[in-house]
């Protein structure tokens, strides 16, 4: 069985009470939620992990060498200068998909740009939690 590794970064524990205006009013366990359901209905698995510390992203990322078939991040505000995740990205060369549940181009100027994005096979946003349901499905019909 293929295996997938969801990995939310700095705030996203904070889903359902940070910027209820933004990011709505479902938290992180709802998210795992809707996201493992899909994995079972695509006949996958997917493992969850939350950290707000950048280090413990990097050695996640680090370990999922030979575990996992793919990644889907949402780095939080690490997206915009975390040139750490981006060169573990670069050193294991797993399929990835970077994820955000608002649209960053439609906001502050500084969150328009990702250091990560480049070393992903491609990015969604805008799309709520569907974005992720949608980075499992690419990633699952992936080409090799």
């Amino acid at each position: 069985m293929k295996k997938y590794l969801i990995i939310n970064g700095v705030n996203l524990n904070m889903l359902g009470i940070r910027e209820p205006e933004i990011y709505g009013d479902s938290t992180l366990s709802d998210l795992e939620n809707k996201v493992s359901a899909r994995a079972d209905e695509l006949g996958v698995s997917a493992d969850f992990f939350q950290s707000n510390f950048e280090g413990e992203i990097v050695e996640k990322i680090h370990a999922a060498l030979g575990v996992y078939d793919g990644i889907i991040i949402n780095p939080g505000a690490f997206t915009h200068y975390s040139y750490a995740i981006r060169d573990a990205f670069a050193s294991v060369k797993i399929p990835a998909i970077e994820v955000h549940i608002s649209n960053i181009h439609k906001r502050e100027k500084f969150r328009h740009t990702s250091v990560i994005a480049p070393e992903c096979e491609g990015q969604i946003c805008g799309l709520g939690f569907k974005g992720y349901e949608l980075a499992l499905e690419a990633l699952v019909c992936r080409k090799e």
